[in-house]
């Protein structure tokens, strides 16, 4: 079954992981208010720079920062266009979208849409 996947990457410092996880918790209980099929929110604690490229080097981490990589699931495009414009106009999210109330630098976050070519679980 294929699938309709949005992957954030974003560089959070530190100090503000308890702030970020909150913010998190609420965009992806929106996401699922609005019908998204899974949410999730990790932190690096192994992610090195490479020779060309990497996490580090895409969000140009600063030494007190980890990367996040959040990722949504949705049943289709159509839905995943649908569902964010949902929870963009969200109004239990209205605080969050003020950049200077963002617990970390929206600039150096980068995001895209991805549709699944093979999609694999446990018990299948």
């Amino acid at each position: 079954m294929s699938h309709y996947i949005d992957a954030i990457v974003i560089p959070v410092p530190r100090d503000n992981l308890d702030t970020y996880k909150r913010m998190s918790t609420e965009w992806g209980n929106a996401c699922l208010r609005h019908v998204a099929l899974y949410y999730s929110d990790a932190v690096s604690d192994d992610v090195q720079p490479g020779k060309v490229t990497s996490f580090p080097q895409a969000v140009q981490l600063k030494d007190n920062e980890v990367v996040a990589l959040a990722w949504i699931v949705y049943r289709n495009k159509e839905d995943r266009d649908r569902i964010s414009k949902e929870v963009m106009e969200d109004p239990q999210l209205k605080e969050q979208m003020d950049p200077a109330k963002m617990p970390f630098d929206g600039k150096r976050m980068f995001w895209g849409g991805f549709e699944t070519i093979v999609g694999l679980s446990a018990g299948q």
